[in-house]
């Protein structure tokens, strides 16, 4: 091979939608804005997105983040993740006398609240997802009693109910799309009387983020995803690419974790990234493609997105001036 000049034929595929999601946008804008209004430390309980890079970054500016409400001191500001959580959270929040800024993600919420409905009218939920995420453990934790985790289609076959002439499904909400409707068509060959939740609950960024890959992998030989290991979104769009035909798809977090054999025999890499991503990596990614020889981009658009969230309303109040105050009263109750 002579020099790095542009190949005939040598292309990139860019996925759109690709990155940030609303709810992630917000979440991490959330963080900042609590570290400018009322300085460093914030707690942030979870890594507030699923993405190792947002982390360290925010870290620098001075979020620390915890696993648990009990490493939070007394008097502080703590802010719970994209992901959500369960309510038993909040009032470990309450009794820790921490000021509490949700910045979960408003399509969480609404699962949330369906599993609280439901819950209330005595269904039995089966919650399509994956045992141990975030996600996961918040929603199960707003009906315990209620709800039994259907982790893929292989799970179904376990599956009981109390009635199941009352039995309802919700999922995580950043699933493989296909996958969760081949575990909800297991579940109705097994309880016909399934009822579905109101509304689509796999959030339309998962959904466009997949379908942009689905288009691009029935074309591309190797699809580059960027994304972290323990993004659940990201992770599906590798097994999306696969599906789709895509003859090697890779996660990585980084351009610098490509690796160059890779490249054998390619003549076009489609690129995306997770919800939880910023631009900037996905950027980085084309620049190394391009130095090898991968310089023309073609976009793949599967979709326009528009939508925005309104930040945490807890960030429009003085906090620190709250947190004092849950500290003061109890040393007043002394």
């Amino acid at each position: 091979m002579g020099g790095m000049t542009a190949s005939p034929g040598r292309r990139v595929l860019l996925a759109a939608p690709r990155g940030y999601c609303a709810g992630v946008d917000r979440a991490v804008i959330a963080v900042e804005k609590a570290l400018e209004q009322y300085g460093a430390p914030i707690y942030v309980r979870h890594e507030i997105v699923h993405n190792k890079y947002v982390v360290q970054t925010l870290e620098k500016k001075g979020a620390i983040f915890v696993e648990q409400t009990a490493e939070v001191p007394e008097g502080s500001i703590v802010m719970f993740s994209a992901h959500g959580v369960a309510p038993v959270v909040h009032d470990e929040a309450a009794a820790g006398k921490l000021a509490t800024i949700d910045a979960t993600c408003p399509l969480v919420t609404k699962v949330h609240k369906e599993a609280v409905r439901f819950a209330g009218e005595d269904f039995d939920i089966l919650l399509i997802g994956h045992e141990g995420h975030e996600e996961v453990i918040g929603t199960s934790g707003e009906a315990p009693d209620h709800i039994t985790l259907v982790d893929g289609p292989e799970d179904v076959a376990k599956v009981e109910v109390r009635d199941p002439s009352k039995v309802v499904w919700l999922s995580q909400t950043t699933l493989s799309v296909d996958e969760t409707m081949e575990t909800v068509d297991a579940l109705k060959e097994k309880f016909p009387q399934l009822i579905s939740p109101p509304s689509d609950d796999i959030c339309y960024a998962t959904q466009n983020r997949q379908l942009a890959v689905k288009q691009m992998g029935a074309e591309a030989d190797l699809v580059i995803v960027v994304g972290s290991r323990n993004s659940s979104n990201s992770k599906r769009l590798v097994e999306v690419a696969k599906l789709a035909g895509a003859r090697d798809a890779y996660l990585v977090d980084f351009a610098d974790e490509i690796e160059e054999g890779w490249l054998d025999g390619v003549t076009t890499v489609g690129v995306t990234s997770g919800a939880s991503v910023p631009e900037v990596l996905v950027e980085q990614v084309l620049e190394w493609l391009s130095q090898r020889g991968f310089e023309d981009v073609e976009i793949v658009k599967a979709a326009e997105e528009s939508i925005t969230f309104s930040l945490p309303k807890e960030l429009r109040r003085d906090l620190r001036a709250e947190a004092a105050a849950l500290v003061a009263e109890r040393t007043a109750e002394k």
